[in-house]
């Protein structure tokens, strides 16, 4: 299973109020915590946390069909995983000028077969199944906007070995 998340810095600097007193309890568990305070960035570094725990929420949430979101039960480590019900998920980040894109899967070798797209979402013609899981032409997808940009990774079972498009 897969799943992304894209953040626009920008847009999060002017909307986001995470240094309020309480709200890091709220969503990171001490450890972020303690990763949160001791990065170069900050800000930078709640945005990468928040964006790997969502990442991995998309794929808990197309195996259970379950769309609570708990961020405490997601911990990111400082390798490349985040730790659900303690289960390994890898992910992979990336920061372009103002925007971070994190893509988790449920195995690492899943990530040869996933296709990455970013652009206008208007573009993908995606359905829903019941469960509200998008699917593009059947094949499972993960989608993410926020601010200016949007991401889409496809798995594509068909195409093993397929390098992650950026």
């Amino acid at each position: 299973m897969i799943g992304n998340d894209i953040i626009d810095l920008d847009l999060a600097a002017r909307e986001s109020h995470w240094r309020r007193p309480g709200y890091l309890d709220k969503i990171f568990t001490a450890g972020e915590q303690s990763m949160i305070a001791n990065a170069e960035n900050s800000t930078l570094m709640v945005w990468q946390l928040w964006s790997r725990k969502e990442a991995v929420y998309k794929i808990i949430n197309r195996l259970s069909h379950i769309r609570t979101y708990a961020p405490l039960k997601y911990q990111c480590s400082k390798e490349n995983f985040v730790i659900y019900e303690g289960r390994l998920y890898p992910f992979k980040s990336y920061q372009i000028n103002d925007c971070i894109h994190t893509i988790a899967v449920e195995r690492s070798e899943l990530f040869d077969a996933l296709e990455v797209y970013t652009g206008q979402r208007e573009d993908w013609n995606i359905s829903k199944d019941e469960y509200g899981i998008p699917f593009l032409e059947g094949k499972p997808v993960s989608v993410s906007h926020h601010g200016r940009y949007a991401a889409m990774i496809v798995y594509n079972d068909n195409n093993p070995g397929n390098s992650l498009i950026l």
